[in-house]
């Protein structure tokens, strides 16, 4: 099946789909016109609601056909694409979360074995200047696809490279101009393609071939600024092919499936992480008219847009005690979780 036999056949699958969610919708109004108001009321709806992936897009187990897998993908990105269009402040916080889970997988790529929790730490513990080592530079590399809005040059893409664990091998200015060769394809087929594209360029460039494919998914769908959704995934076992269960790479067999996969199970995965840190952030939003700390509103900004905040923050109008009180009174109100797990060199997020 070409590439548009498969765009087709997803329109067309999700079309039905809402036909039917339309002929369900009339069906109970016209069971609430009959008098079952009464009986059944309606859940309160919050307006920063999170959409929900519906069920028949989460991959269970690995897909058995190319349409399976781009069936579930479909009806994942459209739930994921509602939430990136949204005006969500927590979305930075959300954004910065998966990169830390993208860079995680990567760090277990390269043959790392830091946590989350220790890329957090490399990244927020360290004193200004300081080089957060091979991790955190990982970490510092995925925090630059999920920050920034525009394409990235020869230079940008150097330095990605280089703080990925791959030296000055990678040429630039020839990734660079494989971002729009895949410009025609849908989105994350042509996310496969250039990730295939990256690793034929320099076949040890797996890592980079990852950025470059959720930033070319970002791309594709439109979205002002890059979730990374699929090197979330790399060491899914929905990724694992073949009699002998080997995980899909870049430039091997079937990867534009395991893409199509990590597409539907990413955005799953990043549409409940999300609707969680909703939650906190409503919370938040709750318990700052109650902080009378000064500085409170920059910390609630920070809050809301990266990952986490080190219990020792300091600014201009905030000391170090200061700011000690001022996360002792967040987490008191439920406003702010302790991600670190320590009793000292604490870390705050959603």
């Amino acid at each position: 099946m070409n590439d548009n036999a498969r765009l087709s056949f997803i329109i067309i699958s999700l079309q039905d789909v809402r036909i039917i969610t339309k002929l369900l919708v009339k069906s109970a109004q016209h069971g609430y016109a009959g008098g079952m108001n009464e009986r059944f009321d309606s859940p309160a709806v919050h307006p920063s609601a999170v959409p929900a992936v519906p069920i028949w897009a989460m991959p269970r187990a690995p897909a058995d056909s190319d349409v399976e897998a781009a069936w579930m993908a479909g009806g994942a990105l459209n739930s994921l694409d509602n939430l990136m269009r949204s005006d969500a402040p927590w979305l930075g916080a959300w954004r910065h979360r998966l990169a830390l889970k993208a860079a995680a997988a990567v760090v277990q790529l390269i043959g790392r074995r830091e946590a989350e929790s220790d890329l957090r730490d490399a990244w927020l513990l360290r004193q200004p200047g300081d080089d957060p080592g091979p991790a955190g530079n990982v970490l510092a590399a995925w925090r630059r696809l999920a920050g920034r809005s525009s394409v990235p040059d020869a230079e940008t893409i150097a330095a990605v490279a280089r703080l990925s664990g791959l030296g000055t091998a990678v040429d630039g200015d020839a990734v660079v101009a494989l971002v729009e060769d895949g410009a025609a394809a849908p989105p994350p087929l042509a996310a496969a393609r250039i990730a295939d594209a990256v690793v034929r360029v320099e076949p040890r460039a797996e890592p980079l071939a990852w950025w470059m494919a959720d930033l070319a998914l970002a791309r594709r769908m439109r979205w002002p600024f890059p979730a990374p959704v699929l090197a979330t995934q790399i060491h899914s076992p929905l990724l694992r092919f073949g009699y002998e269960r080997l995980r899909a790479r870049p430039g091997g067999k079937g990867f534009e499936r395991a893409c199509l996969i990590a597409a539907a199970a990413g955005a799953a995965e990043a549409c409940t992480l999300a609707a969680g840190m909703a939650l906190q952030a409503r919370r938040l939003e709750a318990a700052a008219p109650k902080l009378r700390a000064k500085g409170a509103g920059e910390v609630v900004r920070l809050l809301l847009e990266d990952d986490a905040v080190p219990g020792t923050l300091t600014t201009g109008s905030l000391s170090r005690w200061a700011s000690r009180r001022l996360f002792d009174r967040l987490v008191q109100l439920g406003a702010v979780r302790e991600l670190s797990g320590r009793d000292s060199f604490r870390i705050f997020g959603l």
